[in-house]
């Protein structure tokens, strides 16, 4: 290892926009159990499943019906 880095050409990472954060929501245990059934079938996490569902529901702009009924 160097004693000294410079730092002074550093540039901010391009991709911090999309960095994760780490969030604590309650989720019902029927919820759970859901996305766990689909992660032993599909051999993907059920975390990870849950972040792919959320995130094609943004790229997709996709309402819940109940804010549908609502409006």
């Amino acid at each position: 290892m160097r004693e000294n880095y410079d730092f002074s050409q550093s540039i901010k990472n391009p991709y911090s926009k999309q960095l994760k954060k780490q969030v604590t929501i309650d989720l019902e245990q029927d919820v759970i159990q859901y996305f766990e059934e689909i992660a032993q079938e599909t051999g993907i996490s059920y975390v990870n499943l849950i972040h792919l569902y959320l995130r094609e529901c943004v790229e997709n702009r996709h309402k819940l019906s109940i804010i549908k009924q609502i409006n």
